[in-house]
């Protein structure tokens, strides 16, 4: 006798199916598992058999094999337990599938006492069964949370084997009472956010010059290096970020969502990301660590803070190799990843927020605490800027100490006023770009750009001088444009006027260091 329940696999952050086949004959005892099972799901043989019988079901002594579909992709991870012990079942006809369950899709890990436990990937596995038209699915109670924004399927939580048997049996009170819960998306949960206290940046005293600045990046999606001494702000001012950035859409929660499924970081108890996300990895951190990568490919921290912010502090203290490999994601937004099994794609469009100090001792312009670094450790402390990062970074900002009459004072602009200006601003863009692939003013290339960032006359002329009288790349042109177009959308602006120039320009050039490099 033969069975086949669906299930499915990852592929970096999407699901893709995989259909269990048991077969259960006359032959001496054995139990086989074959199609491409990595060393989770061959040893899950085991468990399978301890939890068949322990939820008072009798595992068949006979011979017994187990095939994945397709059988030439390598199959990672622990939730076949539950599809293969169902499988198995309904091969022995233990289990009778009832009207309407036949092509029900199952996830979980089994425990030895026939237990189904959380697993890492429900979303994006789950999503996975639903594209390809699965209307009933059978998954973990502890991953429910996060299965909160799935429309339009019936979804079963349980927790034991006996649980789910009964369900693909149609028996009543299986689940509750009720022949399942029908998901209507959208439930208000929490998320993975490093920030657990509400910030603002009404706390921060002076620094108005750097909100704008703030608010510029948050509008058009444009990364900032802030250089500045020590203890002048730059981790507040970074870590507020967030709070200025407009909610995550529904398709963004999703993404956000299937990466931290995957990479087992949606705490329990806790259900869809919905703020977005702020990644601060330490400067000692490897580039796969940062990028992505793993014998079975795994979200590096640029992909977790998809959507969001990854906050690089102590810039400078960052390994040339680490920084040099977020080139082309911060360019694409997006991480590809090769193995020998295959390659796979994680999402990185995130906003990044660089932060150090400006030499060695860090006092390198401050106007009143003398730098005692020598001209040759200036020189090799500001090669420690790589050039190819800092000219993907829109913006290069100095941050000054604040004044002491401004330590005194109530604060000044606060999140929620910053905000608004970026709404408007991101108002503009989205009609902007409706139709196309961009979300903001920072993704603009080529022919997007000649459009939406001509230049009348005065404009010309401007640019005319800063290309020819500063070091400025052509990559670094094209950014000063972008930046300019934000800045003219807060303002209100159709076009690009002189003064925006003039500001975009300012946010570009950093003073001390780069005359000394």
């Amino acid at each position: 006798m033969n069975s086949k329940v669906n299930t499915g696999a990852l592929r970096g952050i999407d699901g893709y199916l995989v259909t269990v086949e048991a077969d259960v004959s006359r032959g001496l005892p054995a139990s086989n598992i074959v199609g491409l099972g990595g060393a989770a799901v061959k040893e899950s043989i085991e468990r399978i058999k301890a939890a068949v019988e322990n939820s008072e079901f009798q595992y068949p002594l006979k011979r017994v094999v187990l095939n994945l579909i397709p059988a030439d992709v390598r199959k990672e991870g622990s939730h076949y337990d539950l599809p293969m012990a169902v499988a198995v079942l309904m091969a022995a006809e233990q289990v009778r599938p009832a009207d309407g369950m036949r092509d029900s899709a199952l996830f979980g890990e089994l425990t030895l006492a026939g237990e189904v436990t959380g697993i890492r990937g429900a979303l994006p596995l789950v999503l996975c069964a639903v594209e390809r038209g699965a209307k009933n699915i059978i998954v973990p109670e502890d991953n429910m949370g996060e299965l909160d924004l799935i429309k339009g399927s019936n979804i079963f939580p349980v927790k034991t084997l006996r649980q789910a048997a009964e369900i693909i049996e149609g028996k009543e009170g299986a689940v509750a009472g009720q022949g399942g819960r029908k998901n209507q998306g959208g439930k208000e949960g929490t998320e993975g956010n490093d920030i657990e206290e509400p910030e603002d940046f009404k706390d921060i005293k002076g620094h108005e010059n750097i909100k704008r600045a703030m608010v510029i990046s948050a509008a058009g999606g444009h990364g900032i290096l802030m250089v500045g001494t020590p203890g002048s702000g730059k981790t507040m001012l970074a870590r507020r970020m967030p709070t200025i950035m407009p909610p995550m859409s529904y398709d963004e929660k999703i993404q956000v969502t299937k990466l931290y499924s995957v990479a087992g970081l949606l705490a329990e108890g806790k259900s869809i990301v919905e703020e977005r996300p702020f990644r601060a990895p330490h400067h000692s951190i490897t580039v796969p660590a940062l990028v992505g990568g793993g014998r079975v490919p795994a979200p590096g921290e640029i992909s977790l803070a998809h959507c969001g912010v990854l906050f690089l502090d102590e810039f400078t203290e960052f390994d040339k190799k680490v920084l040099d490999s977020i080139r082309e994601p911060l360019e694409e937004g997006m991480i590809a990843v090769a193995r020998k099994a295959g390659r796979v794609v994680f999402p990185s469009r995130v906003v990044l927020i660089a932060a150090a100090n400006p030499c060695k001792c860090g006092y390198l312009g401050d106007p009143v605490r003398k730098c005692t670094c020598t001209q040759g450790e200036i020189a090799s402390y500001a090669g420690r800027f790589s050039g190819p990062i800092l000219d993907r970074i829109d913006m290069h900002i100095r941050v000054g100490s604040v004044k002491y009459e401004e330590i005194g004072s109530r604060g000044g602009t606060s999140s929620e006023m910053m905000k608004s200006a970026v709404m408007r601003a991101r108002a503009v863009q989205e009609r902007r770009y409706t139709g196309s692939r961009l979300y903001f003013n920072s993704q603009l290339s080529g022919k997007l750009l000649e459009e939406h960032c001509a230049l009348d006359g005065k404009g010309e002329r401007f640019m005319k001088d800063v290309y020819e009288k500063t070091p400025l790349s052509l990559r670094g042109y094209h950014r000063m444009l972008k930046v300019a177009r934000t800045i003219a959308d807060i303002e209100g602006e159709e076009g690009i006027r002189v003064e925006h120039l003039m500001e975009a320009f300012q946010y570009r050039m950093l003073k001390e260091y780069e005359r000394k490099r």
